[in-house]
């Protein structure tokens, strides 16, 4: 390697070391900030290194951990059971319409291409979901609208198979005999993790951080997911420390940390996506970059 290419190497890895740092700064601030006093949040302002640190915050979170390990269990099975279903619908929608020999590939591909530009609002959705599917109150409101499936998850897979599964390939297992729904379960979907991780890494974050379905769904707190019982728990704190409860409650809630508890709560929330991230890393470079080629 000559001098050149070290100097452009050199400044690559000084470049992404800075960027990298700039994505890590202010997750590192919000840690601190959860971990800080109230009152020091209120003298000082934010700070990396606080006068007073504190666990009150997470203390308060505390008091309402059963609420929140059910909210887990069930932000948990809507997130598998959700990306998993997600998944297998993209797919078995993707696939036909990669082949070439699919005679109404590109009428499908209009359609599902037309979803991403129009939908019928919010109030045709919430009746059709509530009054014709029942899906009120239940579990799978916070799984089915607005989430199963998207257009252009479709469209991304859809290029994928195009570009990145030789054709000579499915067609030599249709020569040993293979039929349609062995040549995908068997060759296609193998040769095709990227971007089923990439895809896969999509519905996570999506199902994991949604709240809106919830809000709008769900009047039953034994089905709120954790980002509608973090809500509540924020919402309960602004509610307390506006001065709007009676005198005695208004008295204590002086006392409440709200500040650091909204950045428990953002920590609460986020952590478990950051963990489950590096395991799709290597997958999720991969399928981007050869999914998203050509369009």
């Amino acid at each position: 390697m000559n001098a050149e290419n070290r100097t452009i190497q050199s400044v690559g890895h000084i470049t992404m070391i800075i960027i990298s740092g700039a994505c890590l700064i202010p997750f590192l601030l919000l840690v601190v900030s959860s971990l800080t006093s109230e009152q020091s949040i209120l003298s000082y302002g934010y700070s990396f290194f606080p006068q007073e640190w504190s666990f009150s915050a997470y203390e308060y979170l505390g008091k309402a951990s059963e609420e929140i390990f059910r909210a887990y269990g069930i932000t948990i099975f809507i997130t598998l059971t959700g990306t998993a279903t997600s998944l297998a619908i993209t797919s078995l929608l993707a696939y036909p319409m990669s082949r070439g020999d699919f005679p109404v590939k590109n009428p499908l591909a209009f359609f599902v291409f037309f979803t991403l530009l129009f939908n019928g609002g919010l109030v045709p959705t919430y009746l059709i979901y509530t009054q014709y599917f029942d899906m009120k109150n239940t579990v799978w409101a916070l799984i089915i609208p607005g989430l199963l499936m998207n257009g252009f998850n479709v469209l991304l897979m859809r290029t994928f198979f195009m570009t990145s599964i030789p054709l000579p390939v499915i067609e030599s297992a249709n020569i040993d005999g293979a039929g349609e729904f062995r040549t995908f379960f068997s060759i296609v979907i193998p040769l095709s993790m990227p971007i089923m991780a990439t895809i896969g890494l999509f519905q996570t974050i999506a199902y994991w951080n949604d709240w809106f379905n919830g809000l709008v769904y769900l009047t039953d707190p034994q089905l709120f997911s954790i980002q509608n019982i973090l809500n509540r728990i924020l919402t309960d704190i602004q509610f307390l420390s506006s001065g709007m409860a009676d005198s005695r409650a208004s008295g204590s809630a002086q006392q409440l940390p709200s500040t650091s508890v909204r950045m428990a709560i953002a920590v609460v929330g986020a952590i478990p996506i950051l963990i489950a991230y590096p395991f799709f890393q290597k997958y999720f470079i991969k399928g981007i970059t050869i999914g998203a080629v050509k369009g």
